[in-house]
Parts: C-alpha cells; sequence; structure tokens
C-alpha cells in the first residue's frame, strides 16, 4: 500500500502542483511539535494558534485556485453557448458534434477539479488527525467547528462546492439539446428528471460530487440502515462496463422480494403466537419463544450466509428459499401433530433460511454505483414494508375449516401462506435469476473473503464539512510507511480485539435499540389483550400502523434533521425520547393502564428506535477499524449479530417474565429495556467527543 504522502505527488494534475496542500510541510511541523512536547518545552495555545495558522494558509491556497478555475470553466462554458445559439439557427450535424465534444471536454475539466478538491480535502484530514494523534489534543472538533459555521469560512467552501451544481445542470441542459431527436430540440425542464437521457459524462460528475460531498438525502438516509458499501466511483469506461455486465435488474428485484418476504415472514406470526402457544398447551408468554426461535436461528446463518456469499449468489438464495418453505410447513403442521417441539424446529428452520447477507452483498458488488443508493433504499423499504404486512396479513387470516384432516385457522395460516410465497419465490428464482460472472479479481476478492457489502460507508454532514474531515480511513490508505493492506479479521475473537471503545458503545446501542423494539413488538399481542382486550385483528392493525411510520419518519430525518444538526446530537436526543417511551411504558400500581398510555409510549419508543438506527449505523461506519471492513467477520457482521442477539435476548426475557403472571410482565420486560437505555446514554456521553475518530 502506498503510503499517502507518496499518494498525494503521484496523484497530482501536472501543471497544478503548487496548489496542493503542503502535507509534508505540515506533517513535519507537527513532527516538531511532538519533539517539543517531549522535552517540556511547548505552549499550548501557542501550538495551536501556530498551527491553525498554517493550516488557514493552505486551504485559502486551495479554495482560491478552486474559484479561478470555476470561474475558468464558466467563461467556456459561456462561450460554447454562444456557438449553440448560433447552431440553433442552422443547426449542422459536423458542428453539432464537435460542439458537444467540446462541453465533454468541460465537464471532464469539472471532474480534474473535483478528485483535486478530492485529494486536498483528504490531505486536510488527515493532517487533523495525525496532530490530535500525536500531541494528544482533540484540535480537529475545534477548528472544524470554528471554520465550517463561519460566515467568511473559506473551509466551507472547500466542501459545500457552491456553483458545482450550476455547472452540472448547464452541462445536462446543452449535451440534451445538442442529442438528435428527430429534428427537434426538447427542453429538460419539461421533461422529468429520470426521464432525461443522461450523457455518461454527466454520471461521473454528479457521482463524482456525490463522493466528495457525501451530501445527505432521504435515498442517502435510507441507504444507512441497508449496510451496504456505496463504493468509489469508476475512474474509467472499462471500470464502469465490468460493473455494467455484472448488473441484472430481475436478480436484484428477486433479493429485493427475498428480504420483503423474509421480513413478513418475521413477523406475521406475532399477532397469532400467543394463542397458538396456548393452543399447544403452553403459557400465552410463551410467544417470545416461538417469535425468538427464528432470530436464534439467524445468529448462525449470518455467518455461513457471509461466507457463502463470496462464492455464488444463486445457490444460497435457493437454499434460502427451500429452508423457508419446509420450515414454514412444520409451522402450520405443528397444530395437528399438536407439537409445539415441531412448532419450534419450524422456527428455527426459518431462522437458518436468513439470507440478508446474500441481498445485502449482490448489492454491492452487483449493482453499479449509479443506482447503487437506491438500490440500498430499496433494500430498506423491503424490510420496512415487510415488517408493516406480516402483521396485516396475520390480521386478515380469520378463518377456521379444515382440509381433510389439515387444520386451517388464525394460528396455521400465516404458515401455509408463507409456504405458498416461498414456493412461487422459488420457481421465479430458479426460471429468472442470473448468476453474474466473476473476473479473475472478483474471484481473488471472493476467495479472500472479502465481504464488501457488509458495512455501509455511507456518510452525513457535521455542520457543511466536517463530516468528510471527519470519516474514518474508508478507503484503507496509510499514512506510515509502505506496508501490506491491513489483513481480515481471521476470527470474531479477533475481530473483538480489534473493536474500539467507541465501536464497543455504537454496538450496545444497536443492542438497546433492538432489544427495546422486540419487547415492544413481541409482547405486544399478549400485552394487549391482558388490558385492552384486543383481538388478533386489533392487535395486527396496531403493529402494521407501527411499521407504516418508518418510512415516513426516515424521509423527514434524513431530509430535513440530519441537515441541521450533527449525527451525535440526532444519537443522543433519539437514546432520550427512546428513554421516555420506555419510561411512560410502565404501568404505575394502583392506577388504570389506559390503551392511549400504551399506543402513544408504543410509537414514541418505535419512532425513536428507527432514527436511532439510521444515525447509529452512520456513526458505527465512521469509528469502525479498516480491517473490520472486509472478510467474513466484518463490522457489518458484527452489528448484525448485535442486533439478532438482542432480539434473543427480549424474547427470552417475555419468557422468563412469563413466569411472575401476566399481570406482571409487561413492568418485568420494561426494566431491562429502561437500565440498558440508562446504560447506553451514560457511555454514549462517555465517549460523545471521540464518535468522530
Amino acid at each position: 500500500m502506498v503510503n499517502f504522502s507518496k499518494k498525494l505527488t503521484t496523484d497530482q494534475i501536472p501543471g497544478w502542483e503548487e496548489y496542493y496542500f503542503n502535507y509534508k510541510l505540515l506533517k513535519a511541523r507537527v513532527k516538531v511539535y511532538t519533539e517539543q512536547t517531549k522535552e517540556g518545552n511547548h505552549d499550548r495555545r501557542r501550538v495551536l494558534k501556530d498551527f491553525s495558522k498554517l493550516l488557514d494558509d493552505e486551504i485559502e491556497k486551495i479554495v482560491l485556485f478552486m474559484i479561478e478555475q470555476q470561474g475558468l470553466i464558466a467563461a467556456r462554458l459561456e462561450e460554447l453557448g454562444k456557438r449553440r445559439a448560433v447552431l440553433e439557427d442552422i443547426p449542422l450535424l459536423q458542428e453539432i458534434t464537435e460542439l458537444r465534444e467540446d462541453y465533454r471536454a468541460v465537464g471532464h475539466d469539472l471532474v480534474r477539479l473535483l478528485k483535486f478538491v478530492d485529494l486536498n480535502a483528504n490531505a486536510v484530514r488527515r493532517i487533523l488527525k495525525k496532530f490530535d494523534e500525536r500531541l494528544g489534543y482533540k484540535f480537529t472538533d475545534y477548528y472544524v467547528r470554528s471554520r465550517s459555521n463561519h460566515p467568511y469560512s473559506q473551509l466551507q467552501q472547500v466542501f459545500k462546492h457552491v456553483g458545482i451544481g450550476a455547472v452540472v445542470g448547464a452541462l445536462s441542459r446543452n449535451l440534451g439539446d445538442l442529442e438528435e431527436r428527430e429534428g427537434s430540440y426538447l427542453n429538460i425542464y419539461d421533461q422529468n428528471p429520470l426521464a432525461i437521457p443522461k450523457d455518461p459524462i454527466i454520471d461521473m460528475i454528479k457521482a463524482t460530487a456525490d463522493k466528495l460531498t457525501n451530501s445527505t438525502n432521504f435515498l442517502r438516509f435510507l441507504g444507512q440502515h441497508a449496510l451496504i458499501r456505496q463504493g468509489s466511483i469508476p475512474d474509467s469506461p472499462e471500470e464502469q462496463q465490468v460493473s455494467e455486465d455484472k448488473y441484472h435488474f430481475i436478480s436484484l428485484v428477486l433479493n429485493l422480494a427475498n428480504t420483503f418476504l423474509y421480513m413478513v415472514n418475521t413477523y406475521i406470526v406475532v399477532p397469532t403466537a400467543d394463542d397458538y402457544a396456548t393452543s399447544l398447551g403452553a403459557a400465552a408468554t410463551v410467544c417470545g419463544v416461538i417469535i425468538g426461535s427464528m432470530a436464534v436461528a439467524q445468529l448462525f446463518s449470518s455467518v455461513y450466509f457471509s461466507a457463502w456469499s463470496n462464492r455464488s449468489y444463486f445457490r444460497p438464495l435457493l437454499f434460502s428459499s427451500v429452508v423457508l418453505l419446509l420450515g414454514n410447513v412444520m409451522y402450520a403442521l405443528a397444530y395437528d401433530f399438536d407439537s409445539l417441539a415441531i412448532l419450534l424446529a419450524g422456527r428455527v428452520l426459518c431462522g437458518m433460511g436468513s439470507a440478508r447477507a446474500v441481498n445485502r452483498r449482490y448489492i454491492s458488488d452487483c449493482v453499479p454505483q449509479r443506482i447503487r443508493m437506491q438500490a440500498s433504499a430499496a433494500f430498506v423499504s423491503a424490510s420496512a414494508l415487510g415488517m408493516a404486512c406480516g402483521p396485516a396479513i396475520a390480521g386478515l387470516l380469520q378463518v377456521n375449516y379444515k382440509v381433510y384432516s389439515v387444520t386451517i385457522n388464525q394460528d396455521t395460516l400465516p404458515g401455509w401462506v408463507m409456504a405458498l410465497g416461498w414456493l412461487a419465490y422459488l420457481v421465479w428464482l430458479w426460471i429468472s435469476f442470473r448468476e453474474p460472472v466473476l473476473g479473475d479479481a472478483d474471484e481473488e476478492g471472493h476467495r479472500q473473503g472479502s465481504s464488501r457489502g457488509s458495512s455501509s460507508l455511507g456518510y452525513r454532514k457535521h455542520g457543511l464539512a466536517g463530516e468528510y474531515l471527519l470519516k474514518q480511513d474508508a478507503q484503507g490508505e496509510s499514512d506510515q510507511e509502505e506496508t501490506p493492506a491491513p489483513a481480515a479479521a481471521p476470527s470474531i475473537a479477533e475481530a473483538y480485539r480489534l473493536l474500539t471503545p467507541s465501536v464497543k458503545v455504537q454496538l450496545l446501542i444497536y443492542f438497546m435499540l433492538k432489544f427495546s423494539m422486540e419487547v415492544l413488538l413481541s409482547e405486544s399481542s399478549v400485552v394487549t389483550s391482558y388490558y385492552f382486550g384486543w383481538n388478533t385483528s386489533s392487535v395486527a392493525v396496531f403493529l402494521a400502523a407501527l411499521g407504516l411510520t418508518v418510512l415516513p419518519i426516515n424521509a423527514v430525518v434524513g431530509t430535513y434533521i440530519s441537515n441541521m444538526f450533527e449525527d451525535r446530537q440526532i444519537l443522543v436526543a433519539s437514546e432520550a425520547v427512546l428513554l421516555a417511551g420506555v419510561a411512560l411504558s410502565f404501568h404505575v400500581p394502583g392506577t388504570a393502564y389506559t390503551a392511549a398510555q400504551y399506543v402513544c409510549s408504543a410509537l414514541l419508543t418505535f419512532v425513536a428506535a428507527e432514527v436511532l438506527e439510521g444515525v447509529n449505523l452512520s456513526l458505527l461506519s465512521q469509528v469502525m477499524p479498516a480491517r473490520l471492513s472486509r472478510g467474513t467477520w466484518n463490522g457489518g457482521l458484527l452489528s448484525t449479530e448485535a442486533g439478532t442477539l438482542a432480539r434473543v435476548a427480549a424474547d427470552g426475557t417475555i419468557t422468563l417474565a412469563g413466569y411472575l403472571g401476566q399481570g406482571a410482565l409487561l413492568n418485568a420486560t420494561l426494566l431491562p429495556s429502561l437500565l440498558i437505555c440508562a446504560a447506553s446514554i451514560a457511555a454514549t456521553l462517555s465517549t460523545y467527543n471521540s464518535l468522530f475518530y
């Protein structure tokens, strides 16, 4: 791996060398400061002032050059606009072709400028990180806050890219107008933006700008929930073509359908699990074991599916479908066999078919960068929709009759419906799925277990510039002397040893939010029937309504709130709201417990947990060590295991609390949620200032 100083030199654009960040100078100055610190001969205030001035000077140099280049590009666009105006009167084909190529040349120059800014921004981020590491300061946080939020901020100019959107718009409009459409010119403002034919250079510019700014929008916020790597921008048409060759739309849809069906399968039994348990002679609170047994199996299936997806996508999806088909048949037949063991075995078998790791991996590896964020958002949307549809479908299955000796009722129908669903999916998969052809590089990466799709590298803004400066070394470029690429963790024990305190806190938060959500969802049927006399249909409507809040809440947070506050601020606020929701859920002895109290507290808890999940995964991706971005035991798998373990613990808590009686169930299960939530808030505050390192 090339060290960063050499990379900064080799990647410089010829003729622009003097305008690049002087990384070597500031690195040497940091070394001097470090030596002075060891000798005890340094003034902290003088060091900070001196280093701030050096940074300001270097950033000013970059900004002024960037503004100069933007002016040159604008002047060229103005000149090309005059030529285009002449061609509107006399549309000569040769001149139109030449003009189109000139516009494309401007686009390529804009890409060069964006890459210039990207390399310099990376240099600024690295020197700030080096300064903090060597001197033990938290200088980066101060520098970013003071510079990015100031009205005269030059740091803001580097990352906000004022004018870039206007240039992209001008290029899009003019290239679109120059396309031959049977002699007519169509204006881009008269068309749906998604229907406008785009020149490849426009996609390249937008992708490069997105990579640099990492601007927050609804799709990006949703994509963060998916733990899917968004990747870098292909530098050449050949790389783009390789990505396009691996992409198959129907195969992507099949992966999304698998995600949807699995989430439906998980939650379709929630409204009736307690009734099914009592019909088999068990306590109603055994519903926790019934629901949680699927999560127990998923603890193991996540590992082997993560490893299996290194070699194939079709075979694990095929195996998943067959296992889920059999598991649901066993779940449905348990009623006539009067066997709780068969029911639990069926749910365990369903959990063994959890192929979400494959679904994520396919999107990461086989979907082109230009639509990967949309695919990631679709993955999250499919999960949310499945979560809402599961209970809703269960509410519709209110029948009771027999077909020969097979009982069809509200308890068994979820199994039969899902079995038919997986059978149909299996046939569709067999007919339509196309296994991507792996090249040599892909095969080598797969042999090494590079599970690139299992950890998210999405970012959101810290003020205007801070997030890009403060994100982790996702590209894995070392600032030390040349060293081999960091190896993936060979075992879960080694992966655990790589976890920093910040990562452990984020995993604790993920465990906490999944625990709280599972307690709320899994015991809802028992609690509402005990306190309010709700039937299965009422519980199904309630759970479906909760599930349907996911997308609108994410839309609000991803579009507005995340642009107004830092991730860590939203994190703490969401934890506080979740704590309030859990506290509000308690039944105070001697008082009436109303449906309004339960619904309001449940809504507060569920919405806070949903917001918290996206922000938590965003921060987790920033603090995750580089070695955990690859291999079977990657950061994405660890976070998935933490969430699954939380679900198992929550469902086990419900079953154990059932021994205290249904009257004590609510408070007994909420108490662990309250304690874990309080502990996570304390842990978050203790690592608050390290969430960007």
